[in-house]
């Protein structure tokens, strides 16, 4: 899924909407309209229980219900005037829409969180950092490498002066770019990148399947600098390293690591690891068997 971001303060909604001012305020005269207007405060979308649901169906390798999920809950903040719930959900939607490939959607959502950021006056802050990073990861999953680059290079600013060295989202900004300058063919800069994201991950609890992927992408580095002969032993280190850290049986057994291992299978079964990769699979579908059950 996209990279996740803490949300503090916000508000849920009740059992029951708030009243508008005209269920209980008659117009001073049939020409007076003020009362009619919109000048309540928003009326907030519950975040965290909107998360908590989507991950449901993210475990349950339920995309089609994920994506109900967040239209519902898009009308709510419109219609409750919810900028910040708008915002969140349209991040949401570019992490879905990606994973599912449907570009129009996942380019639609890019551009209605961009304006919202503006009309917010947001364009400096961590929230907009990770709209930068979730914009580049749909940019870099459609080929688009010139508008990827360009959104990390927004976000890396903002990351790296306001998160700490082990916040977990940093790793995430440092990872995806990295991917993108591969494809750019800055093969030297995408594996600093890659680097300095192992560098974090070391340090973020449970990190271990988030340094794998990086392995992984490593391993693609350099074949696609070296070619496959000549990078052979490079590829065998990295995709060793990963082994190591996806067959780690600390790692929580949950929807994310899930999708992790759903992820990397390819990769092993590609460079010829085919045990590895059946193995992956097969434990991410028997989580995402048990999520549903």
């Amino acid at each position: 899924m996209t990279i996740k971001e803490t949300h503090p303060d916000y508000e849920t909604l009740r059992d029951v909407p708030p009243m508008e001012t005209t269920d209980y305020t008659d117009p001073r005269c049939p020409f007076c309209t003020d009362a009619f207007e919109k000048d309540t405060p928003p009326r907030r979308v519950p975040i965290d229980r909107i998360m908590a649901r989507a991950n449901a169906y993210f475990a349950a390798d339920d995309y089609a219900g994920a994506e109900r999920h967040y239209d519902y809950w898009l009308r709510e903040a419109e219609e409750g005037r919810d900028d910040r719930g708008l915002l969140f959900l349209y991040n949401e939607q570019m992490g879905l829409f990606r994973k599912t490939g449907q570009k129009e959607k996942a380019l639609d959502a890019v551009s209605r969180a961009m304006r919202l950021l503006e009309k917010m006056e947001m364009t400096s802050s961590i929230t907009a950092g990770t709209t930068y990073v979730n914009a580049g990861t749909v940019y870099k999953r459609f080929g688009m490498t010139e508008p990827s680059l360009a959104c990390f290079e927004r976000a890396l600013p903002l990351y790296e002066a306001h998160l700490a060295p082990d916040d977990g989202r940093l790793g995430g900004l440092y990872n995806n770019m990295a991917l993108t300058l591969t494809d750019a063919g800055r093969f030297d800069e995408a594996e600093q990148s890659y680097r300095k994201a192992l560098r974090v991950m070391e340090r973020v609890p449970d990190g271990g399947p988030e340094r794998a992927i990086t392995y992984l992408n490593l391993a693609n580095l350099e074949e696609a600098r070296l070619g496959l002969e000549e990078a052979a032993e490079r590829i065998e280190e990295d995709l060793n390293l990963a082994r190591e850290l996806l067959f780690d049986p600390s790692n929580p057994h949950d929807g994310n690591f899930a999708f992790v291992c759903e992820k990397c299978a390819p990769t092993f079964t590609y460079y010829g690891y085919f045990a590895d990769g059946a193995e992956l699979a097969r434990t991410a579908q028997e989580i995402y068997k048990h999520a549903r059950t």
